[in-house]
């Protein structure tokens, strides 16, 4: 009797055997080769639209420019062009140069330097760091993560806020533009000054007093200490000028729309109120978030407003607007800038009004 062997149910048969895994196909590849061809698929349809939307906005302006040329040439616009043209030629030399000098502080100059400058006891070191926003010059900008470099670096908070505000208000630069755009009232850039250096060190002297250390979040490495100081520089100056000059640009066609759309019965029944002034332009100066190289050009165009409500908005600016709310919260934490931002601006508004009626 022949003895037959059974079919065999490995790997020399046909049918897979049971229980046995079947071979997976590799997903990663597969993912990897759809989302390249996606990212190439849209890439290709947004460089292919970027010509197509080009082209059709110079059609429309070709088919549009008799509009355009008589919207412009209206006595309403040629005002506007006018009032904005002027802030921008008057403005921009001195955005320029404090945003070089800025980050050559924030580069180049260490902030160990900041700590042993400043005295031991936090009382005498905040009207000293007040006193050293005078001397280097450097907008809002640049003056968030210098504070917070300092803060990093041990120096009492108090002393490190003080310079924050100082530093942006009452800088070489800022002062020489105020002059500038104040050229008959010389009292402006000293108001400007007192009003300012009181504010920072009545700030860091109630946040010595009242300040609580779980309300500041300790700063993290600022983006200005890069391996290269030179590649460090000149990031640091395109991201100021860019972002500092948008807000030039915001802030002076505002204030071109102001003096050529607004009736003039509006500005003078908000000017003819002290009030309602000293409140407008404080408001203004946060929404519109100018460089404060810039912010005086923009307050001496407002010539229906008092030279107290417009020191006001020259004091309100550097110290708090839209900008500086996102960059404190981002440096020191949220909770932080729901505090110290109300009453920055209340503080603001208070000693821009006792400094306007000793001195204006």
């Amino acid at each position: 009797m022949a003895i037959t062997k059974a079919a065999p149910t490995g790997a020399d048969s046909h049918e897979p055997v049971r229980g046995a895994p079947e071979p997976e196909e590799p997903t990663g590849t597969a993912q990897d080769h759809s989302s390249q061809d996606n990212g190439s698929r849209d890439n290709g349809s947004q460089d292919s639209k970027s010509p197509l939307v080009l082209t059709m906005l110079l059609l429309l302006l070709v088919l549009l420019q008799g509009p355009i040329r008589g919207a412009l040439s209206a006595p309403v616009m040629q005002s506007w062009m006018t009032v904005f043209v002027a802030v921008l030629v008057q403005a921009l030399p001195f955005l320029v140069l404090g945003v070089l000098l800025s980050a050559a502080i924030a580069v180049f100059v260490p902030p160990a330097f900041f700590a042993r400058a400043l005295p031991s006891r936090p009382a005498l070191a905040v009207p000293v760091a007040g006193m050293a926003g005078a001397m280097l010059p450097g907008c809002e900008c640049a003056s968030v993560p210098v504070a917070g470099a300092l803060v990093r670096r041990g120096v009492t908070p108090a002393a490190a806020l003080a310079f924050l505000l100082s530093a942006p208000a009452i800088n070489p630069i800022v002062l020489t533009a105020t002059a500038v755009a104040f050229p008959r009232n010389p009292e402006m850039v000293v108001g400007r000054f007192v009003a300012s250096l009181l504010v920072s060190c009545v700030m860091g002297w109630l946040w010595q007093r009242l300040g609580r250390t779980d309300w500041l979040r300790t700063p993290e490495r600022s983006h200005y200490e890069g391996p290269s100081k030179g590649a460090a520089f000149w990031n640091s100056v395109r991201h100021d000028v860019m972002h500092a000059g948008g807000f030039l640009v915001l802030g002076a066609m505002a204030a071109a729309t102001l003096k050529a759309v607004a009736p003039a019965s509006w500005l003078r029944t908000a000017a003819a109120n002290p009030l309602v002034a000293i409140l407008a332009l404080a408001i203004l100066a946060v929404l519109l978030s100018i460089c404060s190289e810039a912010d005086a050009f923009v307050a001496a165009s407002l010539t229906q407003f008092s030279l107290t409500a417009k020191l006001t908005f020259l004091v309100v600016g550097p110290m708090i607007d839209l900008k500086l709310f996102a960059m404190q919260a981002g440096t020191f934490g949220r909770g932080f800038a729901l505090r110290f931002a109300p009453a920055t601006f209340a503080l603001a508004i208070t000693g821009a009004v006792l400094t306007g009626a000793v001195l204006l």
